[in-house]
């Protein structure tokens, strides 16, 4: 396997990473207006992401990093072809962020409930962009002869992308709920996991129709192999739930969270970003890579700095790994 093809292995691992991680903290943050009943309600959602949405938005900082390393040509055709939306998603990263530190600072009213609406949002808008994004990537987007995106913004509107976006806006939401009733106790859990059932019902519906599309169109076996895994996960991560166990069905969540998004850089492969106009256009793990002096520095250092930040992350997870619910919210002081 040459260099350039391990590097797209690795530039899989590092979206699939952060799609898991990010993905349910995008659900956390839609959760605050669909299943928290009160203020200390949505305090107790917020505290479950409290001490790691920051950390899982490093894995989207590597993925972007290795990108521009590894494939300057995709990197450049990419951002500057879905400058917009990869801008919106941007501020609402920002946003997302602030309001997580700002929303305590004051005890108005207004104040805090203003930046919870501001959670929500910046949680939604993202998870949708980015399932639009991936579809766009897999189906094929209008790039010329020189490798840059001739298109619109409208065009990036198509039915198969923007059904992308509501396979990771549902599916997010369905693996937050999961990670609400693994995290909390009392009422909220139990509603938690009602919602997950009603959401996961949903998503199940638009998975199935978007990734059978995506194996008609540009699949193969095995990307089909990654559809009945990603299918049967979810089917599982139902059952799990309606049984209680939240352990298992969070696993099972990720499981088709992986799977999904095997199935579709497997579909891609070995293009990184298909021309729709004419498939020479087309950008390669060939002709987007950089050189293999720089790749093999870049798989030197990864080698070094991903153990590092995996033990890191992993500890926090450990640290903060107990359940919480209202009775552990204390009144706001100021």
């Amino acid at each position: 396997m040459e260099l350039h093809d391990v590097w797209f292995v690795l530039i899989a691992v590092l979206w699939t990473g952060y799609f898991f991680l990010e993905g349910f903290d995008f659900g956390v943050g839609i959760l605050t207006k669909l299943l928290a009943r009160n203020r200390p309600e949505k305090r107790v959602l917020i505290n479950t992401i409290g001490p790691v949405w920051d950390g899982n938005e490093v894995w989207l900082l590597t993925a972007g990093g290795a990108t521009f390393a590894a494939f300057p040509e995709w990197y450049a055709t990419l951002f500057s072809g879905f400058y917009l939306p990869l801008l919106i998603i941007l501020v609402c990263l920002i946003v997302r962020g602030v309001a997580f530190e700002y929303r305590a600072k004051r005890p108005e009213e207004n104040w805090q409930r203003n930046w919870e609406t501001a959670i929500f949002w910046t949680s939604l808008i993202p998870a949708f962009l980015w399932g639009v994004a991936f579809g766009n990537i897999v189906r094929g987007v209008k790039i010329d002869e020189n490798f840059e995106y001739v298109g619109t913004f409208w065009d990036l509107l198509n039915p198969y992308a923007l059904l992308g976006g509501l396979v990771t806006l549902t599916l997010f939401t369905f693996h937050g709920a999961v990670f609400t009733a693994l995290k909390t106790v009392g009422d909220i859990r139990e509603r938690a996991r009602k919602l997950a059932l009603q959401v996961g019902l949903v998503t199940a519906v638009f998975a199935v129709i978007f990734l059978l599309w995506t194996q008609v169109d540009s699949g193969d076996g095995k990307s089909l192999v990654a559809l009945v895994v990603a299918v049967a996960a979810l089917v599982a991560a139902l059952v799990a739930n309606q049984a209680g166990r939240e352990g298992w069905s969070f696993a099972l969540s990720g499981v088709t969270i992986v799977a999904a998004v095997a199935m579709l850089f497997l579909s891609l492969f070995p293009n990184v970003m298909p021309s729709s106009l004419h498939e020479d256009w087309s950008l390669t793990v060939t002709n987007a890579s950089s050189s293999p002096y720089t790749l093999k520095i870049m798989t030197w250092c990864a080698a070094i700095a991903t153990p590092v930040v995996l033990l890191y992350q992993g500890w926090t997870y450990w640290v903060f790994r107990k359940r919480i619910g209202t009775q552990h919210i204390a009144e706001a002081t100021h």
